[in-house]
């Protein structure tokens, strides 16, 4: 197991505030269920179809339509619960969530509010080698989601896309236990990670598949344990939500914005309203939306149409026997295993893909050396090409071949570097690739000390100044490198330079 420091939370200065204020941050996320039909119908969740091409009659909300549970979609809500090491729930019922939107055919939405599917759970976030904190999640519940209003496409008109209507969603609640705006991001890259790990969230952000409600609130030192003590949230100060964030920089930026903004008006002796805000990057502000609704304004109801849940304890225990290995268990795993350092295995197992790459590279080589050359050769190359792992053009088999030929003492790791370019860009087999262009490494000591012997046979006064200044041996070994081509062993090069000039 890895040596974790769980840091307790400190109080945050705010620049150019009267007082000190501690910031109290907790997240609402949207995570869209993986599954190829939607929560209560069969019709399609594939993004980028024509707009009102993926709606179901149920979607639309055409009468005498009933909705019909997708037991996949519970199944994932389950393996998400599990990964999170929360309680899951056998008994859970859906709600109807009450208001009017354009997107929103029926009138209502179908959620959970009494009876949520996942209960309690934790993630263990990094903020530093060594360095975490726990942030308890306090439920997940499904829902379905809603459509999508466009704007901009008429100066007279709107248009309504219902493609996203009906699309299974999880909301996954955390408790106010994030204190700062940078580990309300690193939050949100754990908790992402995660679902990609276990399959039930792909995580792209862009396409709006996780989004974020970020509830921020500020408070004076000391305000936050008593808190604690009596779970009283006003001790906590008046939260505004920050909707629909969908970037982890934005997320940061708009917490930052939106605490100087409370502190501003606290400190003025004024009062905070609860209530909804956009932020809006282009100005670096938030701006409120709308008065913050509580549950009893959406007349939340259980849902007619819709029998409470009921699952079995054993097909739980099935979805767990069934969970891969998460990314705090491997990250540990490659620490003992291969003896990597902790940010060595935060890097590779930031992605299921990559952690999966390194390991069929380290099969039968060097764990640390294999390590280094997937982060360092293999991701920067990629990084420079704007390439995924999935789109890499050398496979683990054709890398894991060039470091067993380092291992070797077949090629030096500059003519691996030449190595690995060549099968970037052309292919090929590396042992074959090394032999047909003459690239093996010179081991014969013989050859490379007739080289050390021209070399300070031909420069009689470095050799003086090498004997005074050992460090200016480097000099002929650069020497006799270039003479042979960059071939020669240069461990053997080192010991018979400095042999021959007596250092």
């Amino acid at each position: 197991m890895l040596d974790l420091t769980y840091t307790a939370p400190a109080p945050k200065v705010i620049a150019g505030a009267k007082h000190d204020w501690e910031l109290v941050i907790g997240l609402e996320v949207h995570a869209q269920v993986a599954s190829k039909a939607k929560l209560f119908s069969g019709a399609s969740t594939k993004f980028g179809a024509e707009p009102n091409s993926n709606v179901a009659f149920v979607d639309a909300a055409m009468p005498g339509m009933l909705p019909v549970i997708n037991e996949y979609c519970i199944e994932q809500a389950v393996r998400t619960g599990l990964g999170l090491k929360a309680d899951i729930n056998l008994y859970s019922a859906f709600d109807r969530k009450n208001y009017f939107y354009p997107d929103l055919p029926q009138g209502y939405q179908i959620s959970q509010l009494y009876h949520p599917i996942v209960g309690e759970g934790e993630i263990i976030v990094d903020m530093a080698p060594g360095v975490a904190r726990r942030v308890r999640v306090e439920r997940i519940h499904l829902e379905q989601d809603a459509g999508k209003s466009i704007h901009d496409m008429d100066p007279n008109m709107s248009f309504v896309d219902l493609n996203r209507t009906g699309v299974a969603l999880m909301e996954i609640v955390s408790r106010p236990d994030i204190r700062g705006a940078d580990e309300a991001a690193a939050y949100v890259v754990k908790l992402r990670q995660i679902l990609r790990y276990l399959g039930t969230c792909d995580g792209n952000m862009q396409n709006g598949n996780l989004r974020a409600d970020v509830n921020v609130s500020v408070c004076r030192p000391g305000q936050y344990e008593k808190y604690q003590e009596t779970q009283d949230f006003s001790h906590l100060g008046t939260r505004c939500e920050l909707k629909n964030m969908n970037s982890m920089r934005f997320i940061q930026l708009a917490i930052d914005f939106e605490a100087r903004r409370q502190i501003a008006i606290l400190e003025d002796g004024g009062s905070i309203i609860q209530e909804t805000r956009l932020y809006d990057p282009d100005k670096n502000e938030t701006r409120s939306m709308r008065s913050k609704e509580e549950a009893h304004d959406y007349r939340y109801f259980p849902c007619p149409d819709l029998l409470p849940l009921e699952i079995e304890q054993e097909w739980v225990d099935a979805i767990k026997a069934s969970l891969p290995e998460l990314p705090d268990e491997k990250k540990a795993r490659f620490v003992t295993d291969f003896g990597l350092s902790e940010y060595d295995a935060s890097v590779l197992t930031a992605e299921a893909e990559s952690a999966a790459y390194f390991e069929d590279v380290a099969k039968g080589n060097d764990g640390k050396l294999a390590a280094n050359w997937v982060i360092n050769e293999l991701f920067g190359r990629l990084k420079k090409d704007d390439k995924g792992i999935s789109d890499c053009p050398v496979s683990p088999a054709q890398l894991g071949g060039i470091i067993a030929l380092i291992t070797k003492g077949d090629i030096s790791g500059k003519i691996a570097k030449d190595l690995f370019e060549i099968v970037y860009t052309e292919g090929g087999t590396p042992a074959e690739i090394v032999e047909a262009r003459g690239m093996k490494q010179v081991t014969d000591t013989g050859a490379i000390e007739t080289a050390v012997d021209q070399i300070i046979a031909a420069n009689p006064d470095q050799v003086d100044k090498a004997r005074q200044n050992p460090k200016l041996a480097g000099w002929f070994v650069g020497q006799v490198m270039k003479a042979t081509g960059g071939k020669a062993n240069p461990a053997a090069v080192n010991a018979i330079v400095a042999d021959k000039l007596g250092l």
